[in-house]
């Protein structure tokens, strides 16, 4: 039978880099150090301003064909996550499908998630594969939180970074199913923890919307800029994140021990540590790779197995549990044999 399969990545970061000296230099009282040991991260790496999501997933598509006995004709599907579309229309999708010269029976849809959402459409792409409607899906993510965050906002300015990411998934005659099982949750109670108010149209932008404030923790920003609930974040994540991981191993049969690697959103170096130590996962089998990168959103999970594999498969069977989960509230998680 033809099941789905992770066949190649690739990823592409931007070339600015902003390191922890520079931020440190900013916010009074905080060193280097302080902020890595409070993200996990020691610099990240930020879109130039003319520079958009959809320009970070078409280079890392770039590579992945410049890299991969893959060309854009092979391609049936195009799925592009990101919540930083180049226009409120037309779709990214459509915008890439056209500069990627992928063809004209390709079918392209955006998929607006954030933090779970390369899980979210590695489970579309299955979906489509395993139902017979493609054979050869480009799953792009890219995303550049960086637009939107206020400058003196220490609380999310030390921790996140922009990049793109390419996966090539594919139909392979297989004898047991390669990615799965997928399983996913909504809490939309947590939509304000997480957020950017203002810039559609429930509430538009305007003169009052661009007034920055100071919060009770020294974090200046306006509505027009990311804010994230940390404490209540953190609180949904080491809620929900085990309840999700469990689910999978028992939906699946595996034990910790079957499972080779486990990739979850690099969130924080901090969130990670906390919830491998509940989890009781070895630490030499769970990946923790923010360091050079920051925390890209859509992209941590495909930049990670990036690094991980090399982009390729790897010499041996290997069995991945990946766990997405942050804005929205929302969280997915399955099991990835490459």
């Amino acid at each position: 039978m033809n099941y789905a399969k992770i066949k190649c990545l690739a990823y592409h970061l931007p070339a600015a880099r902003l390191d922890n000296d520079t931020l440190a230099g900013l916010y009074a009282g905080w060193t280097a150090e302080k902020i890595f040991e409070k993200t996990g991260v020691r610099y990240r790496h930020i879109a130039k301003s003319d520079e958009t999501a959809s320009d970070l997933a078409y280079l890392a598509a770039k590579s992945l064909f410049s890299e991969n006995p893959v060309q854009p004709d092979d391609i049936d599907f195009l799925l592009f996550c990101t919540q930083e579309p180049d226009y409120f229309l037309p779709s990214s999708a459509c915008i890439l499908q056209e500069r990627l010269g992928l063809p004209r029976s390709c079918g392209a849809i955006d998929v607006s998630q954030g933090c779970s959402g390369y899980v979210y459409s590695l489970g579309l792409a299955k979906g489509l594969i395993e139902s017979g409607q493609a054979n050869n899906i480009l799953l792009l993510t890219g995303d550049t939180y960086s637009k939107f965050i206020h400058p003196l906002d220490k609380s999310v300015r030390t921790l996140f970074g922009d990049a793109g990411s390419a996966s090539l998934i594919s139909a392979t005659d297989s004898k047991v199913p390669l990615i799965g099982p997928c399983i996913f949750g909504t809490d939309g109670r947590g939509a304000e923890r997480l957020i950017v108010r203002t810039g559609a149209f429930r509430n538009e932008r305007d003169d009052s919307s661009a007034v920055a404030l100071e919060d009770a923790s020294g974090n200046i920003r306006s509505h027009d800029n990311l804010y994230m609930d940390g404490p209540d974040v953190l609180t949904f994540c080491l809620r929900e994140v085990p309840r999700l991981f469990e689910s999978l191993l028992l939906r699946s049969g595996l034990e910790v021990s079957d499972i080779d690697f486990f990739v979850f959103h690099q969130g924080s170096g901090l969130m990670l540590d906390m919830l491998r130590k509940k989890l009781k996962v070895p630490s030499d089998k769970f990946i923790i790779d923010l360091e050079e990168t920051g925390n890209t959103v859509s992209s941590t999970i495909p930049v990670t197995l990036a690094r991980l594999t090399g982009g390729k498969p790897p010499e041996r069977t290997a069995t991945i549990m990946l766990i997405g989960f942050g804005v929205g509230y929302s969280w997915a998680g399955s099991i990835a044999r490459f």
